[in-house]
């Protein structure tokens, strides 16, 4: 879904978790090797860019949403039935190197946290290949802000869901 701008992006640090992450945010990163190869990178990238890590960790992608683009919005489901969740991400920037390929996205109004979320696949030089998600993120509701250290197990859990998925 191409970006709507009635909906705006929850924060002012885009593309911060490329890089230095940003204070006043809770910080995840986690990292995987998900094996060696052009094929392993290759099939890891597709899965990411077509939402299927995001399924694989039990996130609902609704349907329709087109491949990872700079721009695209998606709208992700937590949970499950009446209780599910929406959560909307903007694409805020496509990493496309020979290398290196994935893409940030960033919270916007009305999502439960308030920050960004990068996924980034490499084919090292000698051979493997990682994956990575760096995040920097807050509460943005009060659900979530009452949840406490819930949220920060439930991000990491689910970071390490989204890697094991992408996994050849």
């Amino acid at each position: 879904m191409p970006a709507d701008s009635a909906r705006e992006l929850t924060y002012p640090e885009v593309g911060a978790s490329l890089g230095v992450l940003p204070p006043g945010y809770r910080h995840l990163e986690v990292e995987r090797e998900l094996g060696n190869g052009a094929v392993v990178f290759d099939v890891a990238v597709a899965r990411l860019f077509a939402w299927e890590m995001h399924r694989a960790a039990g996130l609902r992608v609704a349907r329709g949403t087109p491949p990872a683009a700079l721009g695209v919005e998606v709208q992700l489901g937590f949970g499950v039935g009446p209780l599910r969740l929406p959560a909307w991400c903007r694409v805020v920037e496509v990493v496309d190197s020979p290398q290196r390929r994935g893409f940030t996205y960033g919270t916007l109004s009305g999502h439960p946290e308030i920050g960004e979320e990068s996924f980034l696949v490499e084919h090292r030089p000698d051979g493997r290949v990682v994956g990575r998600v760096t995040a920097f993120s807050r509460p943005g509701r009060w659900f979530t802000r009452l949840a406490g250290p819930v949220g920060p197990l439930l991000q990491r859990w689910t970071a390490r869901r989204y890697l094991a998925s992408l996994c050849a």
